[in-house]
């Protein structure tokens, strides 16, 4: 099943299942990259605070997606990771060294608003 992705202005959506089933990220990279080149995206969140585990494959990709992301030209930030995932992604030595994160939706968007330079105030 592939995972929905949102159009909110020139920011796309992608918000990842409970199990963050590995069909559905890779599909996710592959259908991330191609919205971000065929339309003019600024920034991406992936949205990840349905996630109750992270594997290595899940970071792996993550980090992947927000790599492709970088170099495709587009900001992106992942959002949402609940305190028990960052505790065990830490414990396991996992870990989104240079990739951007924030505690929700909403703080991703403003990210996203500043670094863009549309920030107010």
């Amino acid at each position: 099943m592939a995972i929905p992705i949102l159009e909110q202005g020139r920011v796309l959506i992608a918000s990842l299942p409970a199990d963050g089933a590995d069909r559905a990220l890779s599909q996710l990279q592959s259908d991330v990259l191609e919205r971000v080149s065929r339309h003019r995206v600024s920034g991406v969140v992936l949205d990840v605070s349905a996630v109750e585990v992270m594997d290595s494959f899940s970071v792996r990709t993550l980090r992947t997606i927000a790599g492709a992301v970088r170099l495709c030209g587009a900001l992106p930030v992942i959002a949402g990771i609940q305190p028990e995932v960052a505790f065990a992604m830490t414990q396991l030595g996992l870990d989104l060294r240079g990739v951007s994160t924030a505690l929700d939706l909403d703080d991703a968007m403003v990210e996203l608003d500043h670094a863009s330079g549309h920030g107010h105030g």
